[in-house]
């Protein structure tokens, strides 16, 4: 069996998670951790409080006490989540980070929202094979509702996407994007705030 370690290491280099494999083994025991968290987060009221010791359970690492998430949330790995600062995610967002996710300080989620982090195998014969790509979200970053962001896209700072937009490119610093695919509309004319 490989260690936590080990894996991360193996989907952040960016290679393939094959179907059967260990890593393929490691990635659905570790779903079954995450199912539990997150069943028990679901599963009745949390206080905010609450809600952030079980998420810090979930990824692993401490929660900022800045960190909102209304429930309910999905997460099929957790320990590849990384949250900044300020970060709200609102009812009903589902994360496969297993590829990767990492939310920037003082980004706000809309309900319902889907980040992605693994493709299958297009060859039929490999279906269950998964290729692991990251998502990134900078900081001040705003995704309306039922946002879908694909496997390997950054979503600069200060960027906004349009509810119900499907992103599949990245998108500029302090760009406004929207549609299926999500295409720019135009900038800001503000700058995301350093800290």
């Amino acid at each position: 069996m490989i260690t936590l370690q080990e894996f991360l290491a193996h989907v952040r280099s960016g290679a393939l998670i094959e179907a059967g494999s260990p890593e393929h083994a490691f990635m659905h025991g570790a779903a079954q951790d995450a199912l539990r968290v997150t069943a028990e987060l679901n599963g009745g009221y949390r206080t905010p409080d609450e809600v952030r010791a079980l998420l810090s359970e979930l990824t692993g690492t401490e929660v900022d006490p800045s960190v909102t998430v209304f429930p309910p949330f999905s997460s099929e790995f957790g320990k590849n989540l990384r949250l900044g600062r300020d970060v709200f995610i609102n009812m009903g967002c589902r994360f496969q980070d297993t590829g990767g996710i990492t939310i920037g300080d003082g980004s706000l989620i809309g309900h319902g929202s889907t980040l992605t982090t693994l493709n299958h195998g297009v060859d039929p014969a490999h279906r269950g094979d998964m290729q692991p790509a990251p998502v990134v979200l900078g900081r001040s970053v705003w995704l309306g509702a039922s946002v879908t962001v694909v496997p390997g896209v950054t979503i600069g700072d200060g960027a906004i996407v349009g509810a119900g937009a499907v992103v599949t490119k990245d998108v500029p610093a302090n760009g406004i994007v929207a549609g299926v695919p999500a295409r720019l509309i135009r900038m800001t004319g503000f700058e995301a705030a350093a800290d």
